[in-house]
């Protein structure tokens, strides 16, 4: 078996059902031992002494890998925690809440992806593990055998509630937010759930304990089978569902959270659709006009219109690499350096605010949003008020253009650095200052200062190219692919197929 093939990011991911099977319980089961194991190291502790919780979300494999996760902590001698059906974030904030402080955290989650998949995502009190960390411990569980660590008498596996106080969290930050302790703070206010039959169907039952209305909710059972719509926040189809709940029952929001509920989006009352630079546009406006003059982070792919917006409303936009670790990890560098950066945010709906640990959790991001959001009815206005003035692109296209040699990687440099030599020849072509993964060019399209642009990267796993590319005008997404085309039309070893036909097509 080839276990670095399970690495994803940060993360380990695999097929957990159906066809071609490869995160089985005994995989799960090495995982589990391999963590504590280092744990263990990290920590100068024996294996005995390290203790270890584990959560799923609501995918059918969840409950087998989790007892196997279990098992191989408790094959060290360690002790294994089950908390059971739990969110991402709520795994992390265990290591740090009071009363349970574990020396490190499992959650079985596969995130928005489809139900046979599933995976592992691990946290010490630091937070999540980076990458060289999971090959580390990929490594380390492929030569579980070979070592043969485990030892005669095993480990404690025991079951506590941590959700209950995640909750209690949540819900004391409403009441901090909006200055009060009332016993129903957000009454009047209608919010519209959607957690997608993920894990995050307690969050409608949180909401209305707080006094809020919350008819219109949908799909708040957990199914791991996801049978009405994909768990995701980007996903059109789940994104309409969403809208069509809010605008049927009158709501003044709704909310979705993708299966394990580490990114969300939401829907204005008139039935808009936040997330994307929307999201990223909102929360930014929330957070400069509490504290203006503070830098917001972001991946690469934020529009021009973004970047325009958190300017005026006194911020800087800081872009950086693609991968909601990238942003963390950057925004935390940054403030070590005394740049105040309140919030670290990827398009796809990760944000993580510096007063929530830095951590990417959908959950916090929506109560800190719904406390605005009650500010506001009280003043008879709609969280969309507050990004009113956010330009929208006209147009906006994003392809994956394959790359069809072996090497692939140096095949991704050859294009970028091929497309960077024509900019910087080509007065009509502009390499954007805060260019920092790939190549963005700006455009001056129709003699108006950039109003089109396109990003080009290398993807980070796969032997593919990422393209997106936006314009302000009619017509500008064609122009500049048409260019692009050219430029790249005698580069051989990658595929250009799919952008011919959106530059002929949009």
């Amino acid at each position: 078996m080839d276990w670095l093939s399970l690495k994803s990011g940060s993360d380990v991911r695999g097929t957990a059902a159906g066809e071609g099977i490869v995160l089985t319980p005994e995989v799960a089961k090495k995982l589990g031992a391999a963590f504590t194991e280092m744990l263990a190291e990290r920590n100068g502790k024996t294996v005995r002494d390290i203790r270890v919780s584990l959560g799923r979300d609501s995918r059918i494999t969840g409950e087998k890998l989790l007892d196997a996760a279990a098992e191989g902590i408790a094959s060290t001698g360690a002790e294994a925690i089950r908390f059971g059906m739990c969110t991402t974030p709520a795994m992390y904030m265990s290591t740090i809440t009071k009363g349970f402080e574990p020396d490190g955290a499992i959650m079985i989650t596969a995130s928005h992806h489809p139900w046979n998949k599933n995976g592992l995502k691990f946290f010490t009190r630091e937070g999540g593990i980076e990458g060289n960390d999971v090959k580390q411990l990929l490594t380390m569980a492929a030569e579980t055998d070979k070592r043969n660590t485990t030892v005669a008498a095993s480990g404690n596996i025991t079951e506590k509630a941590f959700l209950p106080v995640y909750i209690q969290q949540l819900a004391d930050r409403i009441r901090t937010g909006l200055m009060t302790d009332a016993a129903k703070p957000l009454a009047g206010l209608h919010v519209a759930v959607d957690a997608g039959n993920g894990a995050g169907g307690f969050y409608a039952s949180m909401l209305d304990s707080l006094g809020a209305d919350i008819s219109g909710s949908q799909f708040l059972e957990p199914d791991g089978m996801f049978p009405n719509h994909i768990p995701n926040p980007e996903n059109k189809d789940a994104m309409a569902s969403l809208r069509s709940a809010v605008l049927n029952a009158g709501a003044d929001l709704g909310v979705i959270f993708d299966a394990d509920c580490d990114r969300a989006a939401v829907v204005d009352a008139d039935g808009k659709e936040i997330n994307r630079n929307r999201l990223i546009a909102l929360i930014s406006a929330i957070l400069l006009e509490e504290n203006p003059g503070q830098t917001i982070v972001t991946d690469s792919v934020t529009s021009s219109g973004l970047k325009q917006f958190i300017e005026a409303h006194g911020g800087t936009h800081y872009r950086f690499k693609r991968g909601y670790r990238n942003v963390i990890d950057e925004a935390v560098r940054l403030n070590r350096e005394g740049i105040l950066c309140p919030l670290a945010i990827e398009t796809s709906g990760h944000a993580a605010l510096k007063e929530n640990h830095f951590l990417d959790d959908g959950m916090y991001l929506v109560t800190v949003l719904i406390v605005k959001a009650m500010e506001m009815k009280k003043q008879g206005l709609h969280l969309g008020a507050l990004i009113a003035d956010l330009r929208e692109p006209a147009e906006a296209a994003e392809i994956r253009l394959a790359i069809t040699e072996p090497d692939f990687r140096t095949k991704g440099r050859e294009v970028i650095e091929t497309v960077t030599n024509y900019a910087e020849c080509n007065p009509d072509w502009h390499i954007a200052q805060d260019n920092r993964e790939g190549i963005r060019i700006s455009f001056n399209l129709n003699g108006q200062p950039d109003t089109g642009w396109f990003l080009l990267r290398l993807s980070v796993h796969d032997p593919v190219m990422p393209l997106n590319a936006e314009s302000d005008v009619e017509g500008g997404v064609r122009k500049m692919l048409a260019d692009l085309y050219e430029v790249l039309s005698h580069v051989k070893g990658i595929c250009l197929d799919d952008l011919k036909k959106t530059a002929e097509e949009v």
